[in-house]
């Protein structure tokens, strides 16, 4: 379904300062892949590749064997820092994902209360967005991309900023949506166990310029228990392969570079 082939990214032309080095990736349909490494790696510049937000510098990234050159609705992004619209309600937050689709307006509505109701925010539909906590802002993003109802969900970090008992939560609550939608998901993390938590398969990423390191298919039953053996197994494997790329990105100076400031400055 989703294919990355020899995908590069670099920055500064210059400088010319590698990120993205030589990715090979695929997702089937329905699968939901994690992408697993440690910060400032790369991880985020190559969601925004498969998004359409930048372009790679060499290489091909294809859904359903279409270049992707530019965003669309068929892959949705849940940002990290929930970027809603705090002027609108959560109703209407949702419906600006159809807001000018040639749709019904009962259909719409209908659309989603629905969404309302997957997310479990169906009482908050008439607040405000301020008024809500960090975790029900994230269920308001994820309501809003899958209403569209894209090939993929591209999920960047979205737990990172939430306490750990919210995002214990947040974690099994997008489990069963997932098992529900049947949607591709990539979702990007630094969380060893919330990618065995959550992946059928696991990319663990290299130091920058990142590259595929291991990917790891996981067979474990769910829900998972991460005190079990199979668990703890995978984990400490993990833990190996990112503490090693970890050392290797403490002793380069260019990760010193912030990767944000060059993607602002290419788009």
């Amino acid at each position: 379904m989703l294919d990355l082939r020899n995908v590069n990214k670099s920055f500064d032309e210059e400088e010319k300062l590698d990120v993205v080095k030589d990715v090979n990736l695929s997702a089937k349909e329905g699968e939901f892949i994690c992408i697993l490494g440690p910060s400032g790696c790369g991880k985020t510049v190559l969601l925004y590749l498969i998004a359409g937000f930048l372009s790679p510098t060499s290489g091909e990234i294809t859904l359903k064997n279409k270049i992707i050159k530019k965003p669309g609705t068929d892959r949705m992004m849940v940002f990290q820092d929930y970027i809603l619209f705090p002027w609108k309600t959560v109703y209407e937050n949702i419906l600006f994902g159809i807001e000018n689709k040639r749709i019904d307006e009962g259909q719409k509505k209908r659309m989603v209360m629905n969404h309302l109701e997957l997310v479990g925010l169906t009482k908050f539909k008439d607040w405000y967005i301020h008024k809500l906590s960090g975790g029900m802002q994230q269920r308001v993003a994820i309501a809003r991309a899958l209403i569209v109802n894209p090939e993929i969900l591209l999920m960047d970090e979205p737990f990172s900023a939430i306490d750990s008992q919210y995002r214990k939560f947040l974690r099994e609550s997008l489990e069963k949506i997932w098992q529900e939608k049947k949607k591709t998901i990539i979702f990007v993390t630094h969380s060893i166990n919330e990618a065995i938590q959550l992946a059928d398969k696991i990319y663990v990423m290299s130091a920058r310029p990142t590259t595929v390191k291991k990917v790891l298919e996981i067979n474990l039953p769910r829900p998972r228990n991460k005190m079990s053996k199979e668990f703890l197994k995978l984990s400490k494997e993990i833990d190996h392969l990112v503490s090693k790329e970890f050392k290797k990105m403490m002793s380069d100076q260019s990760t010193d570079l912030s990767l944000k400031e060059m993607v602002r400055e290419e788009f």
